[in-house]
């Protein structure tokens, strides 16, 4: 009797789990570091990020065109939208893969690409031919909605993609 039970059990155990998936899609590696990094609650600051390694630094003031006046950035460790996305990259691939530049130099490291892929990056400003003129970058989460470092004030959040001023989706 024990024995018919267990096998019943096992046939019941087997047809239960035959319609499970065996794989449940996992967000890529750049996606689950951006969504850890968005937990940490960090602050925006001008220029930050862009220390000798990536992450989180205090920023700088030259350039600055914020709405918070005086400039809070060379107090404020925290990130930029190029810092948080060379911060991600960094992390994603075990090495600075992006380098300390802004988001014009990072843009020429990457190849645009037509249909975008959770991890990609997103960059608003204007590209051709012959000029990078980027104003700022996220890293694409996928239905519209992308991770970043939006401006002072902020912490890196999440935000829709915004149709003014996108300059396409880039893949390293």
């Amino acid at each position: 009797m024990r024995r018919r039970l267990a096998g019943a059990m096992v046939l019941l155990l087997l047809t239960a789990t035959a319609s499970v998936p065996l794989s449940l899609p996992v967000p890529p590696r750049i996606v689950r570091i951006a969504l850890e990094i968005e937990q940490r609650g960090i602050v925006y600051s001008w220029g930050g990020g862009h220390s000798e390694d990536p992450g989180p630094s205090k920023g700088t003031c030259r350039g600055y065109r914020g709405r918070v006046k005086p400039c809070p950035a060379a107090r404020t460790r925290g990130l930029d939208c190029s810092g948080f996305t060379r911060w991600v990259y960094a992390l994603a691939h075990g090495e600075d893969v992006l380098g300390p530049g802004n988001t014009d130099d990072h843009v020429r490291k990457m190849r645009r690409v037509k249909s975008a892929r959770p991890g990609d990056l997103v960059f608003f400003g204007k590209i051709t031919k012959r000029s990078v003129r980027t104003h700022h970058v996220g890293v694409y989460l996928g239905d519209g909605k992308m991770m970043n470092a939006p401006e002072t004030g902020a912490v890196v959040r999440i935000d829709d993609i915004a149709k003014k001023d996108f300059a396409g989706f880039y893949r390293y």
